[in-house]
């Protein structure tokens, strides 16, 4: 059998705020979010899902109700919610990437392992690193 065409769009990340997540992401990149759906009926007001597409059109971000949503831990230790995924997050300056970051609703995460790339941790935990790429 040939491979058929395969792309990946982007990734879904859990939240226990799933729209409110999305318009984070959707501050700090400068995305569209383009679909949000929810409550269901008979679940919390948090319940839901959205989406943001890039500007271009070609990659996307969703978000998704975890109704036992833990934020994972960084660094990992045994015992707590591990990070099964981060984002790299290419920047222009890294130091202005990082002040807006802040300005939009991260924090600094305590520990850097390396010196050219900042981790950052969203509103609902999750880790995402900036990097200079020159973009």
């Amino acid at each position: 059998m040939t491979r058929p065409e395969m792309r990946i769009a982007g990734p879904v990340l859990d939240a226990a705020n799933p729209v409110e997540l999305a318009r984070f992401y959707a501050r700090l990149l400068g995305w569209e979010i383009v679909e949000v759906e929810g409550p269901r009926p008979g679940f919390p007001l948090e319940d839901g899902w959205a989406r943001l597409r890039s500007p271009a059109g070609d990659r996307k971000m969703e978000f998704q109700w975890e109704e036992h949503y833990s934020p994972p831990t960084w660094l990992s230790s045994p015992g707590d919610q591990q990070m099964m995924m981060h984002i790299d997050i290419g920047v222009d300056d890294l130091e202005a990437g990082v002040a807006w970051a802040v300005e939009a609703g991260a924090t600094v995460a305590e520990h850097q392992p390396q010196d050219d790339v900042t981790v950052m941790l969203d509103p609902e935990g999750h880790p995402f690193c900036l990097f200079p790429d020159g973009a």
